[in-house]
């Protein structure tokens, strides 16, 4: 059920909002007739003071004692937690990313979090983090991953990096259809109960572990006798508990007079006996739809993290779902479709679909360097140009060939997901700069403004448009590797890239070799670029010029670390 009593929403019909409610796809309203979208508020591009703005916004609504925003239903929001990683590195304000760490370790540490198969709930229902709605949604999976992803580029937070394994683990495991795309969710419900496939009493703890590691169990997970779950209808105890790291490590390990080392094994020892006895219950009913928008994230996430974490089976995995995109859900002629489920591919792509999509293609090639996922990116960017651009700024929601409507919708904040017209400008930044060519810059620029007196307003509702907008306070940086993708020298030199806190660079490799690559026919400046003296060179970039080539992976590291101070 939702916040407000209603079932959660049907992810083909429904786009998440920030307060768990949904709006209809096609700008309708309950009676299902269209609405006049509010219109784009332009402006100049919101610089430096509105970024700063949304920052203390967001820090006026944290919550110091148990992270988050505001009090409950708290809701996940990746994408402010990105933004203000992003935001403190490039101020240095080490502020901003004790907050979004904060905030991410309390929910992996709450009953939000799944303890056993891993893998994030909903919402939570209450501040504390620990009682969920239960459903699991793919985009906050692929979205709390790219938070945790960030939090380790700039760091190095191991646990933060486990954390996106372990999400990962489940939705490989439990959401990836066999043709390699991603499902939509897992239901909330089993047996006619919420949460029933999660919850546990001691009792069952005794009967699966005996009565010392229950014991231990218990301590770990926060399990007490009476139970920690509240009945929502009665406010009594069910003798029922979600499962939550109840207390530090390092206090549950000194009384038990272990070191760090064997807490943690002696606890995942417990977890998977669980995990075992839990997979012989009735399992949550899943959601078997394909959509674009979401794997497309994930295709983004899975990337993303397969390039910081230096994990080769993540980037196998983005590869099969970006693979499902383009054969069941792209058209001979180039158009997206929104969903597969039993079989068949239907609806009009929208919006997200494509930015999400084109999202998703990027991050795979900086990780694979395939140059053909880059070439796909660029031609989903054209369609989207031509088919949803508003002549006032910004795109709407619908093609300009889709189904006849009164008006057609164009959003500007972020709710659940990202807004489409805010990662079409991430996106748009990264390929100006991994092509070169000026008419996407312009577009870009033309973009930033589309929704700027909007943004100014209420910046922390636009978080994921600020991250792009830290892109463009942040000075152009391109690095081109010049070298055989699979020699030692290219890795290393790609390693130094995978290392540097900031700013982000894109990420081109040139392979050498080869007489006429499709990089440089994607990026005619990369044409010339080739290894010096038989070894691996990296050409560091920004605006119109490059440095000389170093093939010294320290020496590439040093003009990073120099960039990053500008």
């Amino acid at each position: 059920m939702g916040p407000d009593g209603t079932s959660g929403a049907d992810p083909e019909t429904l786009r998440p909002l920030a307060d768990g409610t949904g709006t209809d796809r096609r700008g309708g309203g309950p009676d299902g007739i269209a609405r006049e979208a509010p219109r784009s508020e332009r402006g100049e591009t919101p610089g430096a003071e509105t970024l700063a703005d949304a920052f203390a916004e967001l820090r006026g609504r944290f919550d110091e004692e148990f992270g988050g925003f505001g009090d409950a239903p708290k809701f996940p929001m990746p994408h402010q937690l990105l933004f203000l990683l992003r935001y403190g590195e490039r101020t240095g304000d080490a502020e901003a990313i004790r907050i979004a760490e904060k905030s991410l370790r309390a929910m992996r540490r709450g009953g939000i979090f799944d303890q056993l198969g891993f893998g994030l709930h909903r919402y939570s229902t209450d501040r504390e983090w620990l009682v969920p709605h239960f459903e699991k949604m793919l985009y906050d999976q692929a979205l709390f991953v790219m938070a945790c992803t960030e939090a380790v580029h700039p760091g190095g937070d191991a646990e933060q990096a486990q954390t996106a394994r372990e999400i990962l683990e489940y939705v490989i495991r439990d959401l990836r259809a066999p043709e390699g795309g991603f499902y939509a969710a897992e239901d909330a419900d089993s047996e006619g109960e919420e949460g029933r496939f999660y919850l546990w009493g001691m009792d069952e703890l005794r009967r699966f572990l005996g009565p010392e590691e229950a014991r231990f169990a218990a301590e770990v997970y926060g399990i007490e006798e009476e139970g920690n779950f509240v009945d929502p209808m009665t406010g009594g105890r069910t003798g029922q508990n979600i499962l939550h790291l109840a207390h530090a490590d390092a206090d549950i390990a000194e009384r038990h007079g272990l070191s760090g080392e064997e807490f943690l094994r002696r606890r995942e020892t417990v977890r998977l006996r669980l995990l075992s006895a839990r997979a012989g219950r009735i399992r949550p009913q899943r959601d078997d739809k394909i959509l674009t928008d979401w794997n497309g994230l994930m295709v983004a996430a899975l990337a993303r993290t397969a390039f910081v974490l230096d994990e080769p089976r993540y980037l196998d995995a983005a590869r099969a779902a970006a693979g499902f995109l383009r054969t069941r859900l792209l058209t001979a002629d180039g158009r997206l479709l929104h969903r597969w489920c039993g079989g068949e591919a239907a609806m009009t792509g929208n919006l997200d679909d494509y930015a999400f999509a084109i999202w998703g293609l990027i991050e795979l090639y900086e990780a694979g360097f395939e140059a053909g996922d880059l070439r796909l990116a660029l031609d989903l960017q054209r369609v989207l140009t031509e088919r949803f651009r508003d002549r006032s700024g910004g795109f709407f929601f619908t093609p300009d060939d889709g189904e006849e409507l009164l008006f057609r919708l164009k959003e500007g904040h972020d709710g659940a997901v990202p807004s489409g017209n805010a990662v079409a400008l991430m996106n748009l930044i990264r390929l100006a700069r991994m092509t070169g060519d000026p008419s996407l810059e312009e577009e870009a620029a033309a973009l930033s403004r589309a929704f700027a007196e909007s943004i100014r307003q209420i910046p922390s509702a636009h978080t994921q448009w600020l991250v792009a907008l830290e892109m463009l306070a942040t000075p152009a940086c391109e690095v081109v590797i010049a070298g055989r993708p699979e020699a030692a020298d290219t890795r290393e030199l790609i390693e130094a890239v995978r290392r540097c806190r900031s700013p982000l660079p894109v990420l081109l490799l040139r392979p050498e070799g080869e007489t006429d690559p499709e990089i440089a026919k994607i990026a005619p400046f990369t044409k010339e670029m080739g290894a010096i003296g038989g070894r691996a060179a990296a050409y560091v970039c920004s605006g119109f010029s490059c440095k000389r080539p170093v093939t010294d992976p320290q020496e590439l590291a040093a003009i990073l670390a120099e960039a990053g101070k500008r």
